[in-house]
């Protein structure tokens, strides 16, 4: 079980201005932030991320979407940050998420849901190593 964990805070929180109050929810909840950056994503970028989906449906959405803005990604520390990080940002879809979850409080529906965050201790690793080098990791 690994100790990070990697998060985006997608273009629809960083565009109606919640990135503070996500990072502070997030800080709140016990995580160190170990990298971080603002940075926005190029189409090309945004489907090698989501290569995972590139047969879905949605996928072309999703790459326009995650390419429309800035992004802020961040490399997350907490014993079981995997599965803790997952709760405290709920559902998928925020009419789901659980009350006070950052979905909950910041997503808008399924596809603008304001954060993503790693689904396993291996994807957090690969996601996290898409964005940031060792040296940019403290």
């Amino acid at each position: 079980m690994s100790n990070q964990t990697f998060t985006m805070i997608k273009p629809d929180a960083t565009q109606k201005g919640y990135t503070g109050a996500i990072l502070d929810q997030i800080i709140k909840a016990g995580f160190s932030i170990k990298a971080m950056k603002w940075t926005r994503l190029t189409k090309e970028q945004a489907g090698l991320f989501y290569d995972i989906h590139r047969e879905r449906p949605f996928f072309g959405e999703l790459v326009d979407f995650m390419s429309s803005g800035p992004i802020v990604a961040a490399v997350l520390e907490k014993e079981n940050a995997v599965a803790d990080f997952r709760t405290l940002i709920g559902a998928t879809n925020p009419a789901q998420a659980a009350e006070g979850t950052i979905r909950k409080l910041y997503a808008a529906s399924v596809g603008e849901n304001a954060v993503h965050g790693s689904d396993s201790d291996e994807n957090a690793i690969i996601e996290a190593d898409f964005f940031f080098s060792k040296l940019e990791r403290f």
